[in-house]
C-alpha cells in the first residue's frame, strides 16, 4: 500500500465529523461574532476543517487563513478545496498562487494558504483573528509553553480540537500482553518526540487554560471511533485504518523491548481484521473551546 499523508487527512474527515464535540460545537456557534470574520487555522493541513464549516454552515463570510508547514500539504490544498467546493455547489474564483474565494449567494470565503512553520508565521505579527483554529495538532507541540504564542494569534476564541488523550483500543484482542505493550509503547513515543507533544495533551490542556486565566467557554470528549456495518467501513475509513498502523510501524520498529518478529505478526492480524471488515478502532481525545 502506498501511504500518503494528504490522504490520509482526507480519509480522516468523516472519523473527524462524527468525533468533534457537539457540545462544544454549539457554544463555538453561540460566541462567533457577526460576519465578516477571520480565521486563522495552524496545522491546516489540506482544508478539510473550512470545508467544514461551510459544509454545516458555521461561517458565511470571512477570511480564512490556513497555515502549514508541509508543502505536501498546502500543494494538496490548493487542489483539493476548489474541487470539493464546486461539488458542493459553490463557485471558486482564484486570486493568486496564495488565495481562493469561495462563494454563493449566501457564502463568501477568501482562503490564504501560508506555507510555514506556525512559530515563524508568528513571529511575523499577522493580523489576529477572531477566531484561532487547532485541529489534531497541539499534541504534537511543546505545551504548554506554546499555548500563550498560539493565543497571540487570536483576539477573541480559540477552537481546539482533537486533542489526544492517552486512550487508544484496537479489538478484537490479539495477545492481551502485546496488545498492552504496544499501546503502552506507542503512547511513550508521544511524549519523546524532538518536537514536542504529550499522550494526554487534552486533560492538561484544560488545566494550563486554567493557569493561564483563559476563560473555557466548553469542553468535551472527541472520540474517534471507528467501525465496519456489514463488513464495509464507511468512506475512505478503511485507508484511515492502514495509516493508524502505519504510524504504529513507523514509531515502534526497533524500540527496544518489543519483540520484532511478534510486532511485525501483530502488524500483520491488524491489517487482516481491517479487510475483513473486523477491526473496531476507537482513540479518546477532548475538544476545547476558549475565551482569550
Amino acid at each position: 500500500m502506498q501511504y500518503s499523508f494528504p490522504h490520509y487527512l482526507l480519509s480522516k474527515q468523516s472519523v473527524d465529523d462524527r468525533a468533534l464535540n457537539r457540545v462544544v460545537l454549539d457554544a463555538l456557534k453561540v460566541n462567533l461574532p457577526s460576519p465578516p470574520i477571520r480565521i486563522i487555522e495552524v496545522g491546516a493541513g489540506i482544508g478539510t476543517m473550512l470545508a467544514r464549516l461551510l459544509r454545516w454552515d458555521i461561517v458565511t463570510r470571512l477570511d480564512y487563513v490556513l497555515v502549514d508547514k508541509i508543502n505536501e500539504n498546502m500543494e494538496m490544498a490548493r487542489e483539493w478545496i476548489p474541487h470539493w467546493a464546486l461539488e458542493a455547489g459553490f463557485s471558486t474564483e482564484e486570486m493568486g498562487d496564495d488565495q481562493l474565494r469561495v462563494f454563493d449567494k449566501t457564502h463568501d470565503l477568501h482562503a490564504h494558504f501560508v506555507h510555514a512553520d506556525v512559530f515563524d508565521f508568528i513571529r511575523e505579527n499577522p493580523a489576529p483573528a477572531d477566531l484561532l483554529i487547532a485541529h489534531a495538532f497541539l499534541d504534537l507541540l511543546p505545551m504548554p509553553d506554546s499555548t500563550p504564542k498560539l493565543f497571540s494569534l487570536t483576539r477573541n476564541l480559540a477552537w481546539l480540537t482533537i486533542n489526544f488523550d492517552g486512550v487508544t483500543s484496537l479489538e478484537p484482542t490479539i495477545d492481551v500482553e502485546l496488545d498492552e505493550q504496544i499501546e503502552r509503547l506507542y503512547h511513550a513515543t508521544m511524549n519523546t518526540r524532538t518536537t514536542g507533544g504529550d499522550s494526554h495533551t487534552g486533560r492538561l490542556l484544560l488545566s494550563s487554560l486554567q493557569r493561564l486565566g483563559t476563560e473555557v467557554l466548553a469542553a468535551g470528549a472527541s472520540d474517534w471511533v471507528v467501525y465496519a456495518k456489514n463488513g464495509k467501513y464507511p468512506a475512505d475509513e478503511a485507508y484511515f485504518l492502514h495509516f493508524i498502523l502505519h504510524f504504529f510501524e513507523e514509531s515502534l520498529t526497533g524500540q527496544p523491548g518489543l519483540d520484532p518478529i511478534a510486532f511485525s505478526n501483530w502488524l500483520k492480524q491488524r491489517r487482516a481484521q481491517i479487510e475483513r471488515g473486523e477491526l473496531v478502532y476507537v482513540t479518546h481525545q477532548m475538544d476545547v473551546l476558549a475565551r482569550v
